[in-house]
């Protein structure tokens, strides 16, 4: 074993950075030389509407827990702990709606989403708390496993004696976003703190663009000298700087005269700058431009595509990480084998009135769907049972291709009372050539 105790040695614990790479994605000053991080880029209007929509949008989805049943099929366990906690309440303090959002917020700013596991003396499931992300910090011992250690601050806990608490991974809800090593995700803020710093830069400009009167910078100028420059200047910047003292006249006295610097907003093309870093934004998080507000593009023929393009491509991805993350951790190994957590996404990927009416009489005219099945899909009461509320009902004008020419085979056997039936004796053959069947043994039915 000495010749490979070296290949047993713990793994490197989860760090900021590509394997192999010094470099590292911190937040903090980007290029347009304004500070990004998780709580200046949420002032941006671009990525405050993008982390609502899909935190929202994954809180707002029925979430439910489901038990396989003995022929295949699956239903709500509602009488399992974890119920309650995930479509209900997960702590005494918020609701289900709420706790999603917060995690997804998490996850959509800082790339990972923690939550505190509480348990009860027989290893139940009783409680989710989310904790915040910039003060967890992921490690692992000197036996490789992995724990969580999470700063305390006086405000989260005032009974806990220490700055930092031991979590190991039975006792933390992790749910990481994009990452290099599968173990921590990394934040789409830091990522991508020079498209927002820019962003952040434009919005900037413009506002001091209008505190300064909506008027380019430029020069006075004076024929001769001026004895007390700074009070000339703070004179004009009084009666001329600020939006509310716009489009005044100018009175200009000893023959000065003004000269604008400054090149337009126009000319600077900052309009479309600022159109562009909404776009770039919503690039980051995967969001149709048409939900940020940017309708430029959009129509009503290809708008619902968008949405349905949104559930599909970003939402799904997702859901995906909630439900695998809520499973592994919440579940045993023997429950994991009964049970499952799912998101249901059908109520956003539902067509108009109209394209869902046809596509139920597909379902129920082909016996796949019963008519409680469609009331559930539209949440209206049940038909009773005995009221043919669950019979599954296919049009009469089909039948397996197994049977085709059966009622042919049948009636060759059968004869009824509408065909024509020649018997003929021994040796004879119909027709003219064959001799005539003898006036005795000839049946006529003339009914066809």
């Amino acid at each position: 074993m000495g010749l490979f105790s070296g290949l047993f040695r713990a793994r490197d614990a989860p760090q900021n950075r590509t394997s192999g790479s010094a470099y590292s994605f911190f937040l903090g000053n980007s290029t347009s030389g304004k500070r990004v991080n998780e709580r200046t880029s949420m002032q941006m209007t671009a990525v405050y509407s993008c982390v609502r929509i899909l935190s929202e949008a994954v809180a707002g989805l029925p979430l439910h827990f489901y038990k396989y049943t003995e022929d295949g099929g699956k239903e709500k366990a509602a009488e399992h702990p974890l119920y309650f906690l995930l479509h209900d309440e997960p702590n005494p303090e918020m609701t289900s709606f709420v706790f999603r959002e917060t995690l997804m917020t998490h996850l959509l700013l800082w790339g990972n989403a923690y939550a505190q596991i509480i348990r009860n003396g027989k290893g139940e499931v009783i409680g989710l708390y989310p904790l915040m992300p910039d003060r967890m910090g992921v490690e692992r011992d000197s036996k490789g496993q992995l724990y969580y250690e999470y700063t305390v601050s006086m405000e989260d806990a005032p009974t806990v004696k220490g700055s930092t608490v031991v979590l190991p991974p039975t006792e933390v809800l992790h749910i990481p976003g994009l990452g290099f090593d599968g173990l921590v995700g990394y934040s789409p803020i830091a990522m991508a703190k020079n498209a927002i710093g820019m962003a952040i830069a434009c919005e900037e400009y413009g506002a001091k663009f209008f505190a300064n009167g909506a008027q380019p910078s430029g020069v006075l100028e004076h024929p001769g000298t001026i004895k007390d420059p700074t009070r000339v200047r703070e004179s004009w910047q009084s009666t001329f700087g600020g939006s509310h003292n716009a489009n005044k006249v100018a009175v200009l006295e000893e023959g000065m005269k003004y000269t604008p610097i400054s090149i337009s907003p126009e000319q600077a093309q900052f309009l479309e700058t600022r159109k562009f870093q909404i776009n770039e934004i919503a690039r980051i998080f995967r969001v149709p431009p048409h939900m940020v507000g940017d309708l430029e593009k959009s129509s009503f023929s290809n708008i619902e595509q968008q949405s349905l393009e949104f559930v599909k491509y970003t939402l799904d991805p997702w859901v995906s990480r909630w439900e695998q993350s809520m499973a592994r951790s919440l579940l045993t190994a023997e429950e994991k084998k009964k049970y499952f957590v799912k998101f249901n996404v059908d109520g956003l990927l539902r067509g108009d009135y109209q394209s869902r009416m046809n596509g139920y009489a597909v379902g129920r005219q082909n016996g796949w769907m019963s008519a409680n099945d469609i009331r559930e899909l539209e949440n209206l009461d049940r038909i009773p049972e005995e009221a043919g509320g669950d019979l599954y009902l296919i049009n009469g004008n089909m039948m397996p291709l197994s049977m085709s020419g059966a009622a042919y085979q049948k009636g060759k056997e059968e004869p009824n009372e509408n065909e024509e039936v020649l018997e003929l004796e021994e040796g004879e053959k119909p027709g003219n050539g064959g001799g005539r069947a003898h006036p005795g043994t000839e049946r006529h039915h003339r009914g066809r």
